[in-house]
């Protein structure tokens, strides 16, 4: 990265809308003419690169040791996480129980930006309307608006997942207005059902969570023998 690039890591308006994001990464990888459009599955395999060619191959993180309260560090290795991640074979189908088949039309970074802006602005209003002053009738108003805007917001987010449909007898529906007619006519377990196998699917190309052992200190404190910690790319606090 150049100093302008790190600049733009560090200003909050875009980073929360993804531009800041969106910037650095055509910034550092010219071939890349339109990062909105990067597959949910190689964003961490492109900051992942950055990091390195920026900073060295070594990170650190820290946390909290759960049940310990007891916070350490840890040094990342990352060539190896970046190999661990080249290696994934997406997968871009599921199976239900019933024999129906979805191919999977994987979210872009436009995508997932917008759903997790408009999931925080919802987010902030359920606070807002909590700790008004309105009335309950209102508030109650309010509530159920919000509701129905996530409710939305989540439907549009299936629909775009899914780029087909095989039914059991073989036939296929890629029309996106007959899926949506699937989708609306399909009753909750299925829907349950899909989003289980769709969030699955989403965390291909994602870095694993670091598994650790806990010291025989710590497991006195309360820590369990083993832990996992979450790796987060979230470019808010990775180039920090």
């Amino acid at each position: 990265m150049a100093a302008k690039d790190e600049i733009r890591f560090k200003t909050p308006d875009a980073l929360m809308n993804g531009q800041g994001v969106v910037d650095v990464i055509q910034s550092c990888v010219p071939d890349i003419k339109d990062a909105w459009q990067i597959k949910s599955y190689d964003l961490d395999t492109i900051l992942v690169a950055i990091r390195i060619a920026t900073y060295g191959e070594t990170m650190n993180i820290n946390f909290t040791v759960p049940g310990a309260n007891e916070n350490v560090s840890h040094s990342l290795n990352l060539p190896a996480i970046l190999d661990e991640l080249k290696a994934v074979k997406v997968d871009r189908h599921i199976t239900l129980d019933d024999g129906l088949k979805i191919t999977v039309r994987p979210l872009t970074y436009k995508d997932m930006t917008t759903t997790a802006l408009q999931t925080f602005q919802q987010q902030k209003m359920y606070s807002a309307i909590q700790d008004s002053q309105l009335s309950d009738d209102e508030k109650a108003k309010r509530f159920n608006d919000a509701f129905k805007t996530l409710t939305d917001l989540n439907s549009s987010i299936l629909l775009k997942n899914m780029q087909a449909i095989t039914m059991p007898d073989g036939t296929e529906i890629t029309d996106p207005t007959h899926i949506k007619e699937f989708v609306d006519n399909a009753n909750t377990t299925l829907i349950k059902e899909i989003e289980q196998k769709l969030t699955a699917l989403r965390g291909q190309g994602a870095v694993k969570p670091l598994k650790l052992k806990a010291t025989e200190d710590q497991i006195k404190k309360g820590a369990p023998a083993t832990y996992e910690v979450p790796v987060t790319f979230d470019t808010a606090n990775f180039f920090v």
